[in-house]
């Protein structure tokens, strides 16, 4: 049983390492990583330039690219006709909840994975450093399968956040919708030696809408937060108003 493992925080992450050697109780594990750091680079693809890919070490690739290049790159090249059953993603170094799955390269690569069809998952840690990855990877053993034994809905992926912290600390896992970070967003205007003018943009972030059922108040109370995701945006309700215009 084929498993794909891909991240965002690139192929030398110790939380990659941690999800594949997860995955490898339940199945043959391939990973596909970036070369380097590519968090936030969301859903996007590399158009403007060919992608090349190193084999690190035996069924360890290396790519010169985005998270969804990784998993675009695996599904239709390297693995050829060998279709895996699951690609897993992370495990990220931060929490990926909230408006946070728009910008996270790895969830965008398990969506990659859900808009080719093959089923996928996002595991994310809820630390910055320190970091506690033995909770992570039991609670991610336990999603992927029931994956592997149930399969997900069409165009639908799993999103999993937990707690920086081993499983006995961990209170339990409970299934929660998408809540809502609250940001304070930041220009660093700064100069380079040679009098020009450069930005780095920052996001500060300033807590989170208390939403009971919710995936940060679920992981903020010592839960891991299970969300399932669809990637359906069309307002069904406004959809219905503006089709009753004359336009």
């Amino acid at each position: 049983m084929l498993i794909l493992v891909t991240n965002d925080d690139g192929i030398a992450s110790e939380g990659l390492a941690a999800l594949a050697q997860a995955m490898s109780a339940l199945g043959e594990v391939v990973v596909v990583a970036p070369d380097g750091n590519r968090s936030a680079a969301a859903h996007s693809l590399t158009l403007d330039y060919p992608l090349r890919i190193t084999e690190t070490k035996p069924r360890w690739y290396s790519v010169d690219g985005t998270p969804a290049d990784c998993v675009h790159l695996a599904l239709n090249g390297i693995l050829k006709n060998n279709e895996p059953y699951l690609v897993a993603c992370g495990i990220n170094k931060g929490g990926n909840m909230g408006q946070d799955i728009t910008y996270s390269g790895t969830v965008m690569a398990a969506l990659e994975s859900t808009l080719i069809g093959i089923p996928a998952m996002a595991v994310s840690v809820d630390a910055r450093h320190d970091f506690e990855w033995s909770g992570a990877t039991q609670m991610a053993h336990s999603v992927a399968r029931h994956i592997l034994e149930h399969g997900l809905p069409k165009d639908t992926l799993l999103n999993l956040n937990v707690p920086n912290l081993p499983l006995d600390k961990i209170k339990g896992l409970k299934v929660t919708r998408q809540g809502r970070r609250i940001y304070g967003d930041i220009i660093d205007e700064r100069v380079d030696p040679r009098g020009r003018t450069y930005y780095w943009i920052a996001a500060q972030e300033q807590g989170f809408d208390d939403i009971p059922g919710s995936d940060m108040v679920a992981v903020r109370d010592g839960y891991a937060s299970l969300t399932p995701i669809i990637f359906q945006l069309t307002n069904d309700e406004y959809w219905e108003q503006l089709q009753k215009l004359s336009w």
